[in-house]
């Protein structure tokens, strides 16, 4: 049995790739989804296409770099729903580059979307689930977060800071029964390469998503961690295409 139906989902880059393919996964099992990312037309769609088949799914823009926009979209949620039983962190971004280029933007632009993004969402989230005693924090890390490559030295970084955020986050909260869990994708066929600046590394990239898993792989995990009773945490869970060196 699929512990999910009922159960009300912020799902942070709900647009495309993972996110999306989440949204629809969650919703055919009846939960209560809310879509966030900064496409309107995408999520409309999305949301007007689940709703056509009967699914229960809500929206709001919202860029996660900007805290006062994710307190919006939790509070937002509360008054739709009453509560917030899961909160996932999916929203992220990889120009990957190398240190000598000097791509200081594209830095700023990783840490605040993939760290303060995910504390943005922790801060606004668990107030409320500490005051009703439970709630289940899903926080997508990458394989990346536990292996360094060159190129990867920031983007590496902000997923090994979303591990260790999230396993003190378990740490502090496991008494108010609130679960943490870390999704650690490898090699997905996503949208996350056409943020890379560096064409060399963009085709590297682009030459290994012959082996990449469809985004559905990494929807089927995360259904795996939340579907489990309340007394037990699935805390992490890595999964790569079974081609996949690194």
């Amino acid at each position: 049995m699929l512990h999910v139906e009922g159960k009300v989902i912020i799902l942070t880059g709900a647009s495309s790739g993972i996110g999306e393919a989440t949204a629809r996964l969650l919703a055919q099992n009846g939960a209560k989804v809310i879509l966030a990312a900064r496409r309107e037309e995408r999520l409309l769609y999305l949301q007007r296409e689940l709703q056509q088949r009967g699914r229960i799914v809500e929206y709001k823009v919202t860029n996660v770099s900007s805290q006062s926009e994710v307190e919006d979209l939790v509070m937002y949620t509360i008054e739709k729903f009453g509560h917030v039983d899961v909160l996932i962190n999916n929203a992220g971004i990889m120009p990957l580059s190398y240190l000598h280029e000097r791509k200081v933007s594209e830095w700023d632009q990783m840490i605040d979307v993939n760290m303060k993004g995910i504390l943005y969402g922790i801060d606004s989230v668990l107030p409320h689930m500490r005051k009703q005693k439970k709630g289940h924090i899903i926080n997508v890390s990458s394989v990346t977060g536990h292996i360094v490559h060159k190129t990867w030295a920031v983007y590496s970084g902000t997923k090994f800071a979303v591990r260790a955020i999230t396993e003190a986050l378990r740490q502090e909260e496991v008494k108010n029964n609130i679960r943490t869990t870390i999704i650690c994708p490898g090699g997905v066929k996503t949208e996350l390469a056409n943020t890379i600046s560096t064409e060399s590394i963009k085709k590297e990239i682009d030459d290994s998503m012959d082996i990449a898993l469809s985004p559905n792989a990494i929807a089927n995990g995360i259904l795996y961690a939340l579907s489990q009773p309340e007394e037990i945490a699935v805390n992490e869970i890595i999964i790569r295409p079974t081609r996949q060196e690194l």
